[in-house]
Order: structure tokens, then C-alpha cells, then sequence
């Protein structure tokens, strides 16, 4: 049988979703553990594959397997065996045919900002030591919009068929002491979000105009657009799936 597991961790100590060698993963914790508990070698397939140091507060996983449980039990038993940096909420079935990465509809990131220095935040945010014009901000946000092709905000070399990206919202709120972008699309780019949000981030300090965002997106060159943000403020937030998946 498929089951889909949802789960969340804190990425500062691993080196990202995706198993690599010589290194670990959030993947190889996760199969480790359920091979343990369930007796038999376990893979597991993830939503997407987080960079090193990215976080998640809600990611999906599937594995398939033969070995007769209950999913409430296997869920605390897994969160006794894995580290304190991962959490598992949920496991319940799906159908055979269910794939946690390719039946998404829709994935949304957040990346959090602190514009003071606050040392219980320096883990989890970036600082941002000028002044930001936040309201120019969401109007180059909202001006991504009318694109599909996001090309310029990729990571250079990426092999992927197509650069186009379909955006259901993109913009910035203050939350307590942080500033917050959040977006939504039906799939992403590697590197994509922190590229766009230190692009963004230069438009609201005044280093790039509101009108360079269009001509950066119309440019297709990851060049013409902003720095790259720091791993440790980004935070996969949602995936969201057909209810036909269940069973």
C-alpha cells in the first residue's frame, strides 16, 4: 500500500531534502528510521528537494508498503526515533497511483526578514540592516504576476524542460518583528524564491528601480537580477493535492 506522511524540520543541520553522500539529509533520517521501525528497507519520495539549511514547515512524503501497521502508532514511534529537528503529523493511505512530487497542485514558500538585529532570530531570518520601501516592494511583487517565464531568478546550469512557472500570489507582510514574503505557484525553480526576494529586497532599498523588475524577467538572465538570500530565512509552508489521491 501508498501512504502519504506529512511532516516538518528545522533544515540548519541538514544538508537539504535530498539524500547525498557523505552527508545528512532529512530523506536518509526519515528511511532510516522508518527501515528501523518497520523492519524492511523503506525509500521514501518527497514533495521537492529543499536546499541545505531550508526549512519546512509542512512537506509530504510517500512510501509503499506491505508490512501490516497503524498509522497512528508508526507516527509516535517515528517521532521517538527521529531527531528533534523533524515532526510527523500524519500518515494516512492513499491510492497506488498517488505521487507526493508530481500530483501537487500547488507549493508556497515563505522568507523572513528582520530589519533589527535580534538574537533569537539570527538562525531563522535574515537581517536586513537599511530601510525598506515595503509598499514598492509588493508593487514589483504584484507585477510578477503577469509573467509565466521566470528564467532569471533559476540557478544557473538547472536541467528542467521548461522555465515557466504558473503564480497565484506573491507579497510581503509584517508579522510581529519580521517582514514576510510569501508566494505561491504550481512549481518552482531551483534557487527561485531566494532569488526573488533578494531582488525584491534591492528594489525596496533603493539599489534597483520599481521598473526593473519587468525588464530582468523579460531579460531571462539570471545576471540582470538580485543576490541570492541566505539559505536559513526560507520555509516551504504548503503543498496542496487533489482530494482524489485519498482513499
Amino acid at each position: 500500500m501508498r501512504y502519504f506522511i506529512e511532516l516538518s524540520y528545522n533544515g540548519a543541520t541538514f544538508h537539504g531534502w535530498q539524500i547525498q553522500p557523505d552527508v545528512i539529509s532529512v530523506q536518509e533520517s526519515i528511511e532510516k528510521a522508518l527501515s528501523v521501525l518497520l523492519r524492511k528497507p523503506q525509500s521514501i519520495v518527497g514533495a521537492g528537494r529543499t536546499d541545505a539549511g531550508v526549512h519546512a514547515k509542512f512537506m509530504v512524503a510517500h512510501f509503499e508498503s506491505d508490512v501490516d501497521f497503524e498509522t497512528e502508532q508508526l507516527k509516535f514511534k517515528l517521532n521517538s526515533f527521529l531527531p528533534e529537528s523533524i515532526a510527523i503529523y500524519n500518515i494516512y493511505n492513499v491510492k497506488n497511483e498517488a505521487h507526493a512530487r508530481f500530483d501537487a497542485m500547488a507549493r508556497a514558500y515563505e522568507y523572513r526578514v528582520v530589519t533589527e538585529k535580534n538574537p533569537f532570530e539570527t538562525k531563522s531570518t535574515h537581517l536586513v540592516k537599511q530601510p525598506l520601501d515595503v509598499k514598492k516592494m509588493n508593487l514589483a511583487a504584484k507585477r510578477m504576476l503577469a509573467y509565466t517565464n521566470f528564467k532569471c531568478f533559476s540557478k544557473s546550469k538547472t536541467d528542467v524542460k521548461t522555465y515557466n512557472c504558473d503564480l497565484f500570489y506573491a507579497f510581503w507582510e509584517q508579522e510581529n518583528d519580521c517582514l514576510v514574503f510569501k508566494i505561491s505557484a504550481n512549481r518552482f525553480l531551483r534557487n527561485m524564491v531566494r532569488a526573488i526576494v533578494g531582488t525584491l529586497l534591492e528594489i525596496g532599498s533603493g539599489k534597483l528601480e520599481l521598473e526593473d523588475i519587468d525588464r530582468i524577467i523579460r531579460s531571462e538572465n539570471r545576471g540582470e537580477a538580485g543576490y541570492s538570500v541566505p539559505a536559513k530565512g526560507l520555509y516551504l509552508t504548503e503543498v496542496l493535492y487533489p482530494e482524489s489521491i485519498r482513499l
